[in-house]
């Protein structure tokens, strides 16, 4: 792991376009859970699949039950960044890294100071009206009871991506623009198995792919180097 733990460090040293890209394993290091690790504990409170429940027909159809999830299993605003996200935006301050890629809804990156971030599916943090639009904050919807409703009415809805919706065409441009132009990859805490989002690592052109992550991914082959561990201790590791 040291030699692999040295050819990061160089490689970091000598890119000014580094570009990020995150799942959910780079907050578990931070308390929040993989929602997909079902436990003893969901099983006996929730009737249905988490990729169910987090769909936007269950959200149309069964609100009640949808936000009982979401209340229960995606705010973790008690959480705080970790070495990962750290780390990144330091390097971010420094000039290396162009941007940050993530599939988490929960915020920590800019928490940790990042600038640029593509939440490619949105975040818990910004929530609004179905009806007239208006902007609600996160704790709007964690002190509410049953569904959160607008004064005007309408239904509030969190701004993340739910299954069954697309991704937002302008962050997901401004994700493949920086990928396409990056002079390294780093790849961390992610399965690469949740679509369209694990797609855009393929428009990678540099031969810098780092892969960081505790378990194999589809993309282990294609990697030019590949850490395994907690990405916030690895990360942490780095100089910036």
């Amino acid at each position: 792991m040291q030699d692999e733990i040295k050819s990061l460090q160089r490689w970091i040293d000598d890119s000014r376009s580094i570009v990020f890209f995150g799942g959910a394993g780079v907050s578990t290091e931070s308390g929040i859970p993989d929602f997909r690790s079902v436990d003893g504990l969901y099983n006996q409170k929730y009737a249905w699949p988490p990729e169910e429940i987090l769909s936007r027909s269950f959200f149309d159809t069964r609100p009640e039950e949808f936000y009982r999830f979401y209340r229960d299993k995606m705010l973790c605003l008690d959480a705080r960044p970790n070495q990962a996200h750290k780390k990144l935006a330091e390097l971010e301050a420094a000039g290396r890294l162009r941007s940050v890629v993530t599939q988490n809804i929960d915020g920590l990156h800019q928490l940790a100071g990042s600038k640029r971030v593509w939440e490619l599916h949105g975040s818990v943090h910004r929530n609004y009206c179905v009806r007239c639009k208006k902007y609600h904050p996160v704790e709007f919807i964690q002190d509410s009871t049953d569904i959160p409703v607008c004064g005007c009415g309408g239904m509030i809805k969190p701004d993340v991506v739910l299954y069954e919706e697309a991704l937002n065409s302008r962050v997901l441009e401004g994700a493949l623009e920086d990928i396409q132009s990056a002079d390294m990859l780093i790849i961390g805490g992610t399965s690469l198995a949740v679509y369209p989002a694990a797609s855009l690592v393929r428009y990678y052109r540099g031969h810098r792919l780092v892969l960081i992550n505790k378990s194999p991914t589809p993309y282990d082959a294609h990697a030019d180097l590949m850490l395994a561990g907690p990405i916030g201790q690895i990360l942490g590791q780095m100089r910036v």
